[in-house]
């Protein structure tokens, strides 16, 4: 059973950054590893996505702002957030291929002052 665990969510003034983490507990390679996110009272959408060799899939909303980026030998993906607003406020979700989609619990990031 594989689980991935989060960090790094909180509290962020507008303007500010956030650094997510999501720790894969499995030895073998994952294919694609992204993070989604659920604002309240929305849908769950897409925010960024990176398959194993590398290739990055942003949401337009993320693009400018949000870095993703993974460590293969530790199964962990990364998602650097920059210049954060408002709007970014949601529960943010990790989520990894094998073969099946595999969500985490989810962090939650407010931005507000």
């Amino acid at each position: 059973q594989v689980q991935l665990v989060e960090s790094g969510g909180g509290l962020v003034q507008p303007g500010g950054s956030l650094r997510l983490s999501c720790a894969a507990s499995t030895i073998f390679s994952i294919n694609t590893m992204g993070w989604y996110r659920q604002p309240p009272g929305k849908q769950r959408e897409l925010v960024a996505a990176i398959t194993h060799g590398g290739y990055t899939n942003y949401a337009d909303s993320a693009k400018g702002r949000f870095t993703i980026s993974r460590d293969n030998a530790k199964n962990t993906v990364y998602l650097q957030m920059n210049s954060l607003k408002a709007e970014d406020t949601a529960v943010y979700y990790c989520n990894a291929d094998i073969g099946r989609p595999v969500w985490g619990q989810g962090t939650q990031v407010t931005v507000s002052s």
